[in-house]
């Protein structure tokens, strides 16, 4: 009993002397595990100021900042952007301002949250919206049916820009234009803007196409070109109207008649053949089949002596007669002999 005694008692002594090492493991852990887990009482509040606005043709500039109210942390905030109209986009950008290529006619719409870049395990916040609204101007008073080109050919006139692009564009009235209306033509090009000059009119003298001889488009660009069309009346206010194109999708270039590709087709094709027929006589040695060489003298022409043997029918002697060349003969011609 004495010894079963002094063993617990040992083993009190232990666990007293070892509780405060105990102790601070179990702490240790405890914060860890808190620093590792999220703060799920952290909030994101929405962003402030969030506004959009026009700064060029089919250009809208975003912009917002973040809650001043934002409780600081470690976390990295991010934004979730929606495009409301006029055609539904989202993105997520840790920036606080874009800029956007798109129609305005039908207005914009957008809305900004803030959400956490990379822990995704807190909760967004609520959204802020903003709106640019529609032009004013009387439905069905707008251009419809609004269709570019252009047209790229060589410029002899500048070794900076060795091409021109020209565009020509055209449109139909709006349905409830009235008669004085007028419209009028824009394009942009990067942060090129040009007014048109020359106009196509209907019977009514209303402008009803437009032709650029010469622009700054780059027609191997990848920028959208914008268009735009206003109009005036006396009658009514008259609808703005937008429209993107894609350069390659209207990307024309100057044609040639079809007679000339037909003679290029047709040089192109006789090159082609005899420059075939030229490896094959090559080959086959067919030149030298059919004009074969001509074989030379057999004497050397500059030789003192020609000798001349002349056989004689039915006799069984050969006369060899002997020429000696002086000086001042001539020579004796291959027909001699």
């Amino acid at each position: 009993m004495v010894i079963r005694n002094e063993r617990i008692n040992r083993r009190r002594q232990v666990v007293i002397i070892m509780a405060p090492e105990l102790l601070i493991l179990l702490g240790a852990a405890v914060i860890l595990q808190a620093d590792l887990l999220p703060d799920k009482k952290f909030l994101l509040l929405p962003p402030v100021n969030f506004t959009i606005k026009a700064v060029n043709l089919a250009q809208v500039l975003l912009r917002w900042e973040p809650n001043p109210d934002q409780e600081q942390s470690n976390i990295q905030l991010g934004y979730h952007v929606k495009i409301n109209a006029p055609q539904e986009e989202d993105y997520e950008t840790r920036n606080t301002e874009r800029n956007l290529i798109t129609i305005l006619h039908k207005g914009f719409s957008a809305s900004v949250r803030t959400v956490p870049w990379n822990d995704h395990s807190l909760q967004a916040s609520s959204w802020v919206s903003a709106e640019l609204k529609a032009p004013i101007g009387s439905p069905g008073t707008e251009i419809v049916n609004l269709t570019c080109t252009t047209n790229t050919k060589a410029d002899n006139y500048t070794h900076l820009r060795p091409y021109q692009v020209s565009l020509h564009c055209t449109w139909l009235v709006g349905k409830d234009a009235p008669d004085d209306t007028q419209y009028f033509l824009y394009y942009r090009y990067r942060s090129w803007i040009e007014e048109c000059q020359e106009y196509s009119k209907d019977v009514l003298q209303r402008n009803v196409a437009c032709w650029f001889p010469r622009t700054f488009i780059n027609s191997k660009g990848r920028d959208y070109l914008a268009v735009y069309v206003n109009g005036s009346s006396k009658g009514a206010a008259i609808k703005p109207f937008d429209q993107l194109f894609a350069l390659h999708a209207i990307g024309k270039d100057d044609q040639k008649p079809w007679t000339e590709w037909f003679l290029i087709a047709v040089m192109m094709t006789i090159c082609f053949i005899l420059l075939i027929f030229s490896l094959i006589c090559r080959i086959c040695h067919v030149w030298t089949k059919l004009f074969p060489p001509v074989p030379g003298p057999k004497s050397n022409i500059n030789d003192f002596f020609v000798i001349i043997n002349n056989e004689k029918t039915g006799s069984s002697e050969t006369e060899v007669i002997s020429y000696a060349e002086e000086a001042g003969f001539e020579t004796l011609e291959d027909s001699v002999f």
